[in-house]
């Protein structure tokens, strides 16, 4: 919460201005749920979409059989783990890291997809 006007102002990427056709959307986690993280989402001209604090402990208690959301990139960042290699960088040149990361992700992908059996 505290780094995210460093943040907005870091993005390297050219984005397109907001218009009212195409807004620009943010999704971010409950750990963002507060005021001034809304008011300066609104001064970068982004549409929050910030999941409230206990909100899905109350959606667990009314609906049955509901299951929490994992976040995409925590649950792709908890499949890297398992590999070793990446989690511990033994690598010195930066070219082969990045070669083993592509190759786990080329790897989580085939297995998520099903192709292998």
């Amino acid at each position: 919460m505290k780094l995210t006007r460093l943040t907005l102002e870091s993005i390297s990427v050219d984005r397109p201005k907001p218009t009212r056709k195409k807004l620009q959307n943010l999704c971010l986690d409950k750990a963002y749920d507060y005021n001034e993280v809304r008011d300066l989402l609104l001064e970068f001209l982004y549409t929050a979409h910030i999941r409230a604090r206990g909100e899905e402990a109350q959606a667990i208690k009314r609906e049955v059989g509901f299951k929490a959301r994992r976040w995409v990139v925590e649950r792709t960042h908890s499949w890297m783990n398992r590999f070793r290699r990446i989690l511990i960088r033994w690598e010195k040149k930066i070219e082969n890291y990045l070669g083993l990361l592509h190759f786990v992700c080329a790897l989580i992908t085939v297995r998520a997809s099903g192709l292998l059996g």
